[in-house]
């Protein structure tokens, strides 16, 4: 998530455009100065070395020095620092400080044209090829970096150097702007194949590949990992072409397949059982027991085919494992994983904490960022601020949480990413209960018979936030340093006499107590009576 940083008012304008710019990124406000700001700091100097220091990129609205100051103390490994770009006050220029050839060039030439300004390119390599062999475009891969810089040098010495395109050719017009010699020593290789590195050799991968996979419930994962690695190692293929690893739908909550996108570093997409059947004449090896199963002739060809396109050729028929199959398919043009079948849901159950964005979990803005989705009561999603910018915003009134809870689930069954934002801690009467009972009560009709939803398939995360208890126990020391309780008193779904029962017990045990939802418009005489 990239942290925009902006150190006073003037300044404030160019950082909301930058950050609305920029996909899942956060505006940093320095907090004597900046009145917004999704990320409140105090100490200049010190933020930003924590940011840098965890990989975070960097887009200062400000002077560069100021960037260059704080994290010079940091230096150390190129290869290993993140992108740093300081953008002037009034959007003109964005210059890339560091990280030049780990996205910051490219990272200043897309601040830039959202501006209106110029990306001050220094980067030799960048400004006369017009790319950078060891930061190539999405959607291809560096078998190894060691030849870079000899075979950069050469081009930019004017040498001979020699083009060899095995795959993907249509996608390969990014290195033909560079003088390659039809007649010189190979120096660069385009290949989706695993081949041998050599140190006067760039070998680069397009993304051309996607692997398809099946596996029973609960299948261990190590199991899935090492079929994948075996099926590409035995056919030769080259794992860093790989772009995606793809099942049916049925299988996006099954861990193995999740472990296998991972352990090749792509993400896991998935199909409907409708899609998987329109591929059945590609298909290698049809099943009708597959069929009666799936609703499809063949999940892991099937999955690898659909990904890949309707040009694709089946490079790696179905093999086994004991409880997992594999498939992979080639595409002629590099295959956009973001783009092929779905992924699988997310729904992150956020607390935002009492509503100032000091209170707010770097965890919880994290998600905020990362979400497609924002769900909840319209305060809470009006407190968000700078956060909720680009977000699909779906605000409830108060009382409509089974609604709001169902609207999140549904949103993540179809493959979005969803925020659900509560107050406070999320797991304290919020909404996270709401939600698991809710995935509950789903699977029990769907053994009775009942439409899938799909939720079962989502990817449930609680991350939980300041309460409302933590909040008050600050304010007046440290009640809650021993043992105590919280007990609601709205008896919207608990009756007042289980209420006072637990009152009761709690005054018997000598409990600190911290009573929730003391009053409200309708509800004027628990407290008292408490």
């Amino acid at each position: 998530m990239t942290a925009v940083i902006v150190l006073g008012p003037s300044g404030l304008a160019t950082a909301r455009r930058v950050r609305d710019a920029l996909p899942g990124a956060a505006l940093h406000g320095f907090g004597p100065r900046v009145a917004e700001g999704a990320v409140a700091f105090a100490e200049v100097g010190a933020h930003l070395r924590a940011l840098f220091a965890s990989g975070t990129p960097i887009v200062g609205v400000c002077a560069a020095g100021v960037l260059i100051r704080a994290c010079a103390p940091l230096l150390a490994d190129k290869e290993a620092e993140p992108p740093v770009v300081a953008v002037a006050e009034d959007g003109s220029v964005a210059v890339p400080l560091l990280g030049g050839h780990r996205g910051a060039n490219e990272l200043a030439r897309r601040v830039a044209a959202a501006l209106g300004g110029v990306a001050a390119i220094t980067t030799a390599g960048d400004l006369r090829l017009g790319f950078a062999l060891d930061d190539p475009p999405p959607g291809w891969r560096l078998a190894d970096a060691a030849a870079v810089k000899p075979v950069t040098a050469a081009l930019l010495a004017g040498e001979p150097v020699g083009l060899a395109v095995e795959t993907a050719e249509a996608d390969c017009a990014w290195l033909r702007r560079a003088p390659f010699a039809a007649d010189g020593p190979v120096r660069l290789r385009v290949t989706d194949r695993a081949v041998a590195g050599a140190s006067d050799t760039v070998v680069l991968h397009p993304a051309t590949l996607a692997v398809g996979v099946g596996c029973e419930r609960g299948a261990p994962a190590d199991d899935l990992v090492a079929l994948v690695r075996r099926a590409l190692a035995e056919a030769g293929l080259a794992a860093g072409s790989v772009a995606c690893v793809a099942s049916i739908a049925l299988k996006a909550a099954e861990p193995a397949v999740h472990e296998a996108a991972a352990a090749l570093g792509v993400p896991a997409r998935f199909f409907d059982a409708a899609a998987l059947a329109a591929e059945t004449p590609r298909l290698a090896n049809p099943s009708d027991l597959v069929f009666r199963e799936t609703g499809c002739y063949g999940v892991a060809e099937g999955a690898a085919l659909a990904a890949a396109g309707p040009a694709a050729t089946l490079v790696v028929a179905k093999t086994r494992s004991a409880r997992a199959t594999c498939a992979v398919a080639r595409s002629p043009r590099v295959i956009d994983a973001a783009a092929v079948g779905r992924a699988r849901g997310r729904l992150c159950i956020v607390g935002i904490g009492p509503g100032e964005a000091a209170g707010r979990t770097a965890e919880a803005e994290a998600a905020l960022a990362a979400a497609t989705d924002l769900v909840g009561y319209r305060l809470y999603l009006d407190l968000l601020g700078g956060l909720a910018a680009g977000k699909a915003r779906h605000g409830f009134e108060l009382g409509e949480e089974d609604a709001r809870a169902r609207l999140a689930l549904d949103l993540a069954a179809a493959g979005r990413s969803v925020a659900l934002v509560s107050s406070g801690d999320p797991g304290v009467y919020a909404m996270a209960s709401l939600v698991f009972e809710l995935v509950e009560r789903a699977a029990l009709s769907l053994s009775k018979g009942a439409d899938d939803p799909g939720w079962a398939r989502v990817e449930l995360v609680v991350l939980p936030g300041v309460s409302a208890m933590q909040v008050a126990a600050a304010r007046v020391g440290a009640p809650l340093g021993h043992d105590f309780c919280a007990i609601s008193l709205s008896d919207l779904l608990t009756p007042w006499a289980a209420i006072e029962r637990r009152l009761r017990a709690a005054a018997a045990g000598d409990f600190v107590v911290a009573l929730y939802n003391p009053v409200s418009r309708r509800r004027r005489t628990q407290l008292g009576l408490a």
